[in-house]
């Protein structure tokens, strides 16, 4: 877990059904965000993170879907079909973003400042496939990554901790 200074919440994400996420009004909540793949072997994760969006969002955790394509062709949604797909195929109702670029000189700011407080393995900034996960605490005090194939079940104990931390 590391820390960080520079301030995400002078961020927004631009919804694939439209509109956008200011993520200064998620600075006292604990976010989920999670590079995602509808055609990617780790897709069945989409279950998972929606159980999570289901079990927690009442308590605050905001679970947020940020499409990619960069890893084999795996994401052919536009983003005017993503939601839908993600919703038929998985169930998912949390947000999801216009796609992103998550490795390369026009990676989101977002995902630059996240690699940076909370490197790979080793130190890796780069992601190295989808459904790399980073848990935001409140106030963005504490960032978590975990690998593509880390389950979303086996973070319900920090997802706890960074609710604690918002009470």
């Amino acid at each position: 877990m590391n820390t960080t200074k520079t301030d995400i919440y002078q961020l927004s994400l631009d919804l694939a059904q439209g509109g956008s996420i200011n993520l200064a009004d998620l600075r006292n909540n604990p976010v989920l965000i999670v590079n995602t793949a509808t055609r990617c072997g780790l897709a069945p994760q989409f279950e998972g993170l929606e159980e999570l969006h289901q079990e927690f969002f009442a308590r605050g955790l905001r679970v947020i879907g940020l499409p990619s394509n960069q890893f084999a062709d795996q994401e052919p949604e536009t983003d005017e079909t993503v939601t839908q797909v993600c919703k038929l195929n998985h169930g998912v109702t949390f947000p999801l973003t216009k796609k992103v670029l998550v490795n390369g000189p026009q990676t989101h700011p977002l995902l630059v400042t996240l690699k940076e407080a909370a490197p790979g393995f080793l130190g890796a900034r780069d992601l190295k496939w989808n459904f790399t996960k980073f848990l935001i605490w409140p106030g963005a005090h504490k960032i978590k990554r975990y690998a593509p194939t880390t389950k979303p079940q086996a973070i319900r104990k920090d997802i706890r901790r960074a609710l604690e931390a918002s009470s």
